[in-house]
């Protein structure tokens, strides 16, 4: 049983602490209590709130959303790439993934964090069987000086059997299938990207070091009492090559403008999925395709799920500028050739920094 509002209200940064992590209450829990203020333990400082009167492009200017009905279509391409080399950011419809694995996924989401405390807490960082399944809360707990306002099931993919073994049952064949539907999108994808690189075919060893591992998250950002003062993701980009995010219909994605560095909602579009360059890309492409800050703001209305794949190296890998990138045109290599595991690592030792994890790989 959950403590009495009086008994979090009274408790001091260490209780709250126990409250949502170490006893598997995660926000969602706080949410249910019926908080009237937030705990301070989430205020954000004031550089990190979101704005809503200061920012001029909110509901004026959004990403491309792509048709992809015809994969072999030249304006596809030339859309797909043009969005990864300005946005970082685009959406697409028509995708090839079915609307009904959209709809399990989420449904799964919601169903997870229906479980009981004590369910999920079994796959949490001190309890799970294995590294590869993780439920927990914020980003970095102990490495944030705020906490944000999300709580997240983290799968990486390893085999079948070891999903069949491991996964919540609650998800596990639901993740999988939007994981398995996806395959056939994300190569194709990452085929029209390299072909923006002068990369001509996607060969065995290319491949493994564009989509050799994957990971799945499933999100869940709850009612807040005073959205305006916390966030649900704080300013970062990923590490991936590429991420495939299915958002429900409530919104709160903002993507930083590169040119203006104005934040811009990223719009719920039926059936659609959002994709997004990540670092790894961006350092395999000497900086052509762009691994942009992204963030989500904290709702004082709706509860909020999104399901990211992230599509990434293998942590074995040495990523750097692909040959093909730097060696024609002679351009000045801007990354050093470094270790995935390496990089990935710095990136969760510490809390959301914007775009400060990629400078590790810079010359």
């Amino acid at each position: 049983m959950a403590p009495s509002m009086s008994l979090v209200h009274s408790a001091n940064t260490l209780n709250i602490l126990d409250f949502v992590v170490n006893k598997g209450h995660g926000v969602k829990g706080l949410s249910e209590l019926g908080l009237k203020t937030l705990p301070p333990q989430y205020i954000q400082p004031p550089q990190e709130r979101f704005d809503h009167t200061s920012n001029e492009e909110e509901n004026k200017d959004s990403i491309p959303v792509i048709d992809m009905s015809n994969w072999d279509d030249p304006n596809v391409a030339k859309a797909v790439c043009d969005a990864a080399c300005k946005w970082g950011f685009f959406q697409i419809v028509n995708h090839g993934v079915p609307i009904h694995v959209l709809e399990d996924v989420k449904d799964a989401t919601h169903k997870f964090y229906a479980l009981s405390a004590e369910e999920k807490n079994k796959y949490s960082k001190e309890r799970s069987v294995s590294n590869h399944v993780r439920f927990g809360t914020s980003f970095t707990p102990e490495a944030e000086e705020a906490l944000e306002w999300k709580d997240y099931l983290s799968l990486f993919f390893v085999s079948d059997e070891e999903a069949a073994s491991l996964w919540p049952p609650v998800c596990r064949n639901q993740a999988l299938e939007y994981m398995k539907s996806s395959e056939f999108m994300v190569k194709k994808l990452l085929e029209i990207l390299m072909k923006g690189l002068n990369v001509k075919e996607i060969d065995e060893s290319k491949e493994a070091i564009l989509m050799g591992s994957k990971r799945i998250n499933l999100n869940y950002y709850p009612t807040c009492p005073t959205p305006e003062l916390t966030i649900g993701v704080g300013r970062h980009s990923d590490v991936s090559t590429l991420t495939v995010l299915l958002q429900d219909d409530i919104g709160g994605l903002y993507v930083r403008n590169t040119e203006t560095s104005k934040w811009v909602h990223v719009p719920p579009v039926s059936g659609s999925l959002v994709i997004n360059v990540g670092d790894a890309l961006q350092i395999m492409s000497n900086g052509k395709y762009k691994s942009v800050e992204h963030r989500v703001i904290a709702n004082g209305i709706n509860n909020r799920i999104s399901v990211p794949i992230f599509v990434n190296p293998r942590p074995s890998d040495v990523i750097g500028p692909l040959p093909e990138v730097v060696g024609i045109n002679g351009e000045k290599v801007l990354y050093k050739d470094i270790l995935y595991s390496d990089y990935v690592k710095h990136f969760f030792r510490k809390a959301h920094d914007g775009k400060a994890t990629v400078e590790f790989a810079m010359i």
